[in-house]
């Protein structure tokens, strides 16, 4: 992911936690867009973010919500601001909204990158941590290292979508960790964004048009393990590339002889899916199908269903259906006539 542009500044809060000062990097260090060690840093950042719970969501055009970096965002892009100016009006915003939030100190990354023909702005805050390295002489020496697999905050917005103008884009995304409320709100602050998506929702929704689609087209326990593998498979590569799920992109995969059956379904079914959905992470990885064929019995459902609407009594070797589907019911009321 080649790196266009990027700066580093140190956040330090006060002895008393109240204040939260800003250190600007020296105008000579300025990073090079050909610097392979902060492209490779930003790279893995990229890649922590990337499958962190995130909420979702595009800059709000008026209100109290509507910040200043849209603007500055648009005087950069027209060249009429550096990008030393746009990052250090962002550095210096973000440190006045966490003011008394930030207990310890660390370093803020703001890099401008492009993947293909899509731009982002990718901004993290990091801690550095006390580690051991070897010199030259191969004696363990102290070694300060960079802790990229736990980031305190993180935002990203695309900015070629943003530029796009599409009104159902959530184009812009940002850290929401659960312990991490008051960070993440200081965060959606400076975006000046209004949060849209929402990602565990929209996942478990999805999930749930899937199941009834399977069960709608009487599906064989491989052919439903396989479409299920693919589903998960695809998710997990949007959130390895930090991009949505795309319902059309989808469709075509679950089902290549017939691309378009599972997004008319979703569609006819209306079940109200965004047509791009950032996949959850947890959501996801708990997602598989069990099935199983023996004597005349054939069972396939969602792992998620297990402990919920189906219980499995290992010691008296039992699977109780709490809900059963409408149309067996129905087959079952038919068969007592």
């Amino acid at each position: 992911m080649p790196l266009l542009q990027s700066t580093v500044y140190r956040l330090e809060p006060s002895l008393d936690g109240e204040r939260l000062s800003v250190t600007a990097p020296p105008a000579e260090a300025a990073a090079a867009s050909d610097d392979t060690v902060m492209a490779s840093l930003v790279n893995a950042l990229n890649d922590t973010y990337n499958t962190k719970a995130k909420g979702w969501g595009r800059f709000a055009e008026q209100g109290e919500q509507a910040g200043p970096l849209v603007a500055w965002l648009t005087a950069y892009q027209a060249d009429e601001q550096t990008f030393a100016q746009l990052a250090n009006a962002m550095a210096e915003r973000l440190a006045q909204t966490l003011q008394g939030q930030l207990s310890v100190g660390g370093y803020l990354v703001i890099a401008h990158l492009r993947q293909g023909d899509t731009e982002t702005l990718f901004m993290s805050l990091i801690h550095q941590r006390e580690g051991i390295g070897f010199n030259d002489a191969h004696q363990a020496v102290p070694a300060a290292q960079l802790n990229t697999s736990q980031l305190t905050l993180a935002a990203r917005i695309n900015l070629t979508q943003w530029q796009s103008g599409a009104e159902s884009t959530q184009y812009v995304s940002f850290l929401k960790d659960r312990g991490g409320k008051k960070l993440a709100d200081g965060v959606a602050a400076l975006l000046g964004m209004e949060e849209g998506i929402d990602a565990p929702a929209e996942t478990r929704t999805l999930l749930k048009a899937f199941s009834d689609y399977v069960e709608k087209e009487d599906l064989d326990d491989d052919a439903s393990r396989e479409k299920t593998d693919t589903l998960v498979d695809y998710a997990n590569e949007q959130l390895r590339r930090g991009e949505p799920m795309t319902l059309e992109e989808l469709s075509e995969l679950v089902d290549e002889q017939q691309p378009k059956a599972f997004y008319d379904h979703i569609r006819n079914a209306d079940y109200g899916l965004s047509p791009e959905i950032p996949p959850d992470k947890r959501t996801i990885s708990q997602f598989r199908r069990f099935t199983g064929r023996a004597g005349g019995v054939s069972i396939s459902f969602d792992s998620h269903l297990l402990g919920s609407s189906i219980e499995y009594d290992e010691a008296q070797d039992r699977l109780i259906i709490k809900q059963v589907p409408k149309q067996l019911k129905e087959q079952l009321a038919k068969r007592k006539e």
